[in-house]
C-alpha cells in the first residue's frame, strides 16, 4: 500500500528529473508556479510522469488545478 509519503517522495523525484530541483527540497507546501517556476509545458511533462509513475490519468482540465505538489499527492491517492 503507498502512502501519502511515499507519493510525495515519488513526485518530488519526478521534479527532480524534470526540473533539476533536488528532491530534498520539495514538501507537500511547494507551489509549482511559485516556487518551482513551472511554466505550462514543465507541468504537463510532470504530469505524464506522474500518471506513468502511478497509473492515474489526470485530465488535461485538472492539471491546473494541481497548484501544490500537495494538490498532486491528494489527486494521486485519491485515485488509488
Amino acid at each position: 500500500m503507498t502512502n501519502d509519503h511515499d507519493i510525495l517522495d515519488a513526485i518530488a523525484e519526478i521534479i527532480e528529473e524534470v526540473l533539476g530541483v533536488d528532491s530534498a527540497d520539495v514538501s507537500a507546501e511547494t507551489s509549482f508556479a511559485d516556487d518551482l517556476d513551472v511554466d505550462s509545458l514543465a507541468m504537463m511533462e510532470i504530469a505524464v510522469a506522474v500518471e506513468d509513475r502511478f497509473e492515474v490519468k489526470i485530465p488535461d482540465d485538472r492539471v491546473k488545478d494541481l497548484r501544490t505538489v500537495g494538490d498532486a499527492v491528494n489527486y494521486v491517492a485519491g485515485r488509488r
